[in-house]
């Protein structure tokens, strides 16, 4: 369901290439820092199939509902965002700053939906080592593209985008 959903996302945006490119590099290193964060955190957990968490059944199932949650979370937000998010960083000459929806809280849902995917999935495999490794290199990456993301926002979209990001959390309500 999730790579269906990464796929129907990325196959969209490709049809959609109006505006302005702001910045090429952070797009390489989200898919490093995701895929790279996946590939160790599975085969970890397949090297250390032994070492599974005691008790890991509820561990698994929480695993499953995080996963569960992280893609409704991430659709969410691409739905609310609708053609203003695509997969590269373009700034349109006629976006607006969405604050509708799950945005009103978070500016950057959609990371925080793959970020709690990865979560339930390290979870699920019941391997703290796979756990960590699918929590923080990904996110790293998605720290990267955040930070190009919101210098390409605010140099197109000025005050508005300012007051939304400085009025909002970044990833995590309370956290970041």
């Amino acid at each position: 369901m999730f790579a269906v959903g990464e796929y129907v996302m990325r196959f969209r945006s490709r049809f959609n290439r109006s505006g302005i490119r702001a910045e090429r590099w952070s797009l390489t290193v989200v898919m490093g820092a995701v895929v790279g964060g996946l590939v160790a955190g599975i085969r970890l957990a397949f090297w250390h199939a032994a070492a599974i968490v005691t008790g890991s059944l509820p561990l698994f199932f929480l695993g499953l509902v995080l996963m569960t949650a992280g893609i409704i979370v991430r659709h969410w937000a691409i739905i609310t965002l609708g053609r203003f998010f695509i997969a590269d960083v373009r700034v349109h000459s006629d976006q607006v700053v969405v604050e509708r929806g799950p945005c009103r809280r978070v500016c950057h849902l959609s990371y925080t939906g793959l970020i709690t995917f990865l979560l339930g999935l390290g979870l699920a495999l019941s391997i703290w080592a796979s756990l960590v490794v699918l929590a923080l290199v990904p996110t790293a990456g998605l720290v990267v593209r955040i930070r190009a993301q919101e210098r390409a926002l605010l140099a197109g979209l000025g005050e508005p985008y300012e007051r939304f990001i400085a009025t909002r959390s970044h990833l995590f309500p309370g956290v970041w």
